[in-house]
């Protein structure tokens, strides 16, 4: 039987004077974030040691606010140095420890989201003008081969012991990366024979066979390593159309009110039922004026609606995936007033070349990809007095389904804007409405260009909701869809919506959480994995791993 502890809640909040593991530092247009892991700072520090830079959850948890921190409040950091200080050790991947004491849950949630960090790197490189170039000055073994992968370029130092490697299969019975080898073949087009090779080589490749076979790009002598790296950093600065100088804005703490069953910020509250196993989340439109240029934007730092309202979202979602597992049911709820939505669309629409413009965007776009992955049902409830208009229909469209009651005498509606044409694409690379629409393309320019908003049996017509029941039938319908959504298999669930929501084209994004989803819901629960004599439970300790080696 798999053995596990208990984790204690999880907080996604931390700030530069908290920092345990990293090191930041900025000179000109380069930063530099150097890994220098506490052993003795673990999320469960009496159950594992973080040794040889190893991670777990805490230490992604710094890193992703890290890079939070350099979209917004350094623009003028142009590429980011990623290296370590430790020496001949770069990175050895994800704590097996941690994994091999952990929750079967636990640990699907800790892989999605170091993936979601690491997707968000390459995110920064695409859309933000922020290039990565991974230093690789030593060992660099599974998730820290990873970690370099998500990075523009990787050089790694010649001195006949650095290697990168993902030695899971020889090693741990389990898969390479959870995202490792999609990014070997996929992204840095290493031929499938050297790849096969590669993974099941428990020492890896260094120096010129590692450049050779395209798994790094470059390789120096220690003697010319840091002036080489100094080289490769500021061509990849030159690339950038960020800012020249400053300055950013500051991120500061959410301070969100927790109890047993709220969790309330300023613009999103989320109240859990914990017998139906349901959580209602509400988001309000914005009741303030709002910025109406990039300028006013910046004047406005973290405050403006776009910026909070969406990081408590994304904030109050990663705590429902690892604080609440047995909520199945998010109930998905906006409320305000639509015009205000509308009006704060057109704004971002009108001033995307300003950077600070873009990083809002770019963070709305993350947050609701979030929504997408994130292994629960999601309903959409649309009331009177809802603002699911534009950037908040959004929610509404990633929905698993959505119901809008049609009242006679109350005013229900809901509008898309300008930011609904393809300003948040899915991690396949389109639209909510291209996917929903896939096999009737008209549909998306019939509803974008329609005139004003849709009334109930309108949007109902449109194809942008699931269900318009009447006054009369809306509460019964209502919950008895809430009620059949609990009754089935969470497991089967899990399985049904990641493969109904990214209908369409697969990219590198989508193989990387379909084979995520594959390997959480196979490898890691599989005897040979952590079964009493598993890979993973025995690694570090006495005794070999026995492997049941029929195939399926």
């Amino acid at each position: 039987m798999e053995q596990t502890a208990a984790t204690p809640s999880v907080n996604f909040e931390v700030n530069p004077s908290h920092y345990k593991h990293w090191k930041l530092t900025i000179d000109g247009h380069v930063a530099t974030l150097a890994m220098d892991v506490r052993e003795d700072a673990g999320l469960r520090p009496n159950d594992y040691q973080l040794k040889l830079n190893s991670y777990d959850l805490g230490v992604d948890i710094e890193l992703a606010d890290i890079l939070q921190r350099l979209r917004f409040e350094h623009p003028e950091v142009h590429a980011v140095v990623l290296t370590s200080l430790k020496p001949r050790i770069f990175c050895a991947g994800a704590n097996i420890f941690m994994l091999g004491s952990s929750s079967h849950g636990f640990k699907v949630n800790f892989c999605k989201f170091t993936n979601e960090t690491r997707l968000g790197m390459e995110d920064m490189s695409a859309n933000s003008g922020v290039k990565f170039l991974a230093a690789v000055n030593g060992i660099c073994a599974g998730g820290g081969y990873e970690l370099a992968l998500a990075c523009d370029e990787i050089v790694i130092v010649d001195d006949g012991a650095a290697s990168v490697a993902l030695p899971e299969t020889p090693l741990l019975g389990v898969l390479p990366g959870t995202g490792g080898l999609t990014r070997v073949v996929d992204k840095r087009k290493v031929r499938r024979d050297l790849a096969d090779d590669f993974s099941t080589l428990t020492e890896g490749v260094r120096g010129k066979r590692a450049v050779e076979g395209r798994f790094v790009d470059a390789t120096y002598p220690t003697s010319k390593f840091r002036e080489s790296v100094a080289r490769h950093a500021q061509a990849l600065a030159a690339k950038s159309d960020r800012p020249a100088a400053g300055p950013g804005i500051a991120l500061g703490p959410l301070n969100p009110s927790i109890t047993a069953d709220v969790i309330e910020y300023r613009c999103v509250k989320g109240s859990i039922d914990r017998a139906k196993r349901t959580c209602d989340l509400t988001i309000a439109a914005p009741d303030s004026p709002q910025p109406q240029s990039g300028e006013e934007y910046q004047q406005a730092g973290d405050q403006s609606w776009a910026l909070r309202a969406f990081r408590e979202l994304d904030d109050c979602l990663l705590r429902l995936r690892l604080n609440e597992p047995e909520v199945g049911t998010v109930i998905v709820r906006a409320v305000g007033n639509p015009e205000a939505v509308v009006a704060v669309d057109e704004v971002l629409h009108a001033n995307q070349s300003h950077w600070l413009v873009r990083e809002i965007t770019g963070h709305i776009r993350r947050t609701l990809k979030r929504v997408d992955l994130t292994a629960r049902s999601f309903f959409a409830l649309i009331e009177p007095g809802n603002a699911f208009a534009g950037t908040l229909f959004e929610l509404a469209l990633a929905a698993d389904r959505a119901y809008m009651i049609d009242h006679p005498d109350d005013d229900n509606t809901v509008r898309l804007s300008v930011m609904n044409g393809g300003a948040y694409p899915m991690s396949n690379g389109l639209s909510r409405l291209q996917v929903r629409f896939l096999g009737e393309p008209e549909s998306v320019d019939q509803a974008l260009t329609h005139d004003g908003p849709f009334d109930a049996p309108a949007a109902l017509a449109a194809g942008l909701i699931f269900s318009a029941p009447d006054d009369i039938d809306w509460d019964d319908e209502v919950r008895m869809a809430i009620e059949a959504r609990a009754a089935f298999s969470p497991d089967a669930l899990t399985g049904m919506e990641a493969n109904l929501r990214f209908a369409g084209p697969e990219t590198m994004e989508t193989k990387i959480f379909g084979r995520l989803t594959a390997w959480q819901n196979w490898i890691f629960q599989r005897p040979n994995a952590v079964g009493e004599k598993g890979a993973l439970m025995t690694y570090g300790r006495a005794g070999r791993p026995h492997y049941d080696f029929k195939r399926t």
